[in-house]
């Protein structure tokens, strides 16, 4: 199915504009989350030796990487491009496929994913955006799930629209039984298919899940920090999000930042959006032939061509 291209304007928050970033403002540290991240990477670098020294079979090094790429298309594909943005529309089938992957992910279920995506689109780089780009790169990396929210991130969340998204069926089921999916998707699978069909032992596999979690936290993280402070603008010089070839390599797509905050409605997330560095564009292509999406909406040549 070919994509709708669409005349939809480029606009500018004043309401971002005027809140800014207030630099004294200290953020009050939450130890647990902080002690949680340093185990779960103590963990991932070991997984990472093991994967270097060659330490795990082939087969169970494809099947890391497949089940990798099948829950970060659930990030892109789905808590992003469909859910916040809707840049196209998905049947049933695609919408249950793209939530198991989004849980298989462990970032949080595809509502509150969603809801603090469009409070950072509409406040970007200000003291209402959850990871504010301007506190520096570890602050927008990791730094901002290590601490409370700032409160503007509170207040402004309210004025943010996410009814459109808790309507969805599929969102009301993953949201109920989010925990127990999660730890069954993100952990059981994948652990026990590696001990039990490709002979690894088991805390080996459970090491390699935690490495495949941690390495997808990376890359979505990139997208807020890395991509934010380094790169071209050839979209619109005036905002930090920038064209990042580090993070379209790593993140399945989403690295195209600059064009991506200029045209947020496109499904490719990109002007020439190459399946070669876009694999959550070639699957959302694939599923619009076999019927299963439709809809696809990105930005006209012409519009494109303005900026």
């Amino acid at each position: 199915m070919d994509a709708e291209t669409v005349e939809t304007p480029i606009k500018i928050s004043k309401e971002s504009q005027s809140i800014g970033t207030d630099f004294n403002f200290k953020h009050k540290i939450v130890w647990k989350n902080v002690v949680a991240f340093i185990i779960l990477h103590l963990i991932a670098i070991h997984a990472l030796y093991l994967l270097v020294a060659l330490k795990y079979r082939l087969t169970t090094f494809v099947f890391f990487y497949l089940y990798m790429v099948f829950a970060s298309v659930g990030v892109t594909g789905g808590a992003h491009r469909l859910w916040t943005h809707r840049t196209y529309q998905a049947n049933l089938p695609l919408r249950i496929f793209l939530m198991l992957a989004q849980t298989t992910a462990l970032q949080n279920n595809i509502y509150e994913w969603a809801r603090d995506h469009r409070v950072h689109h509409k406040f970007t780089d200000t003291d209402a955006d959850p990871h504010n780009s301007k506190r520096g790169f570890f602050f927008s990396h990791m730094g901002w799930l290590m601490c409370k929210k700032h409160p503007a991130v509170c207040e402004k969340g309210q004025c943010v629209d996410i009814s459109d998204v808790i309507k969805d069926p599929v969102v009301k089921f993953q949201m109920r039984y989010y925990k127990l999916m999660a730890f069954f998707f993100n952990m059981i699978i994948p652990t026990l298919t590696v001990w039990y069909f490709f002979g690894e032992d088991l805390w080996p596999s459970f090491e390699l899940s935690i490495f495949r979690t941690t390495f997808i936290f990376h890359g979505t993280w990139l997208v807020n920090s890395a991509a934010h402070l380094w790169g071209t603008k050839p979209y619109n010089k005036n905002i930090n999000p920038t064209e990042s070839p580090l993070v379209i390599s790593m993140c399945t797509g989403e690295g195209f930042h600059n064009y991506h905050h200029s045209f947020p409605w496109d499904y490719k997330a990109a002007e020439l959006g190459h399946y070669g560095n876009n694999w959550t564009t070639a699957v959302i292509d694939f599923m619009a032939k076999i019927g299963w999406a439709k809809d696809l909406k990105t930005a006209s040549p012409e519009l494109v061509k303005k900026r």
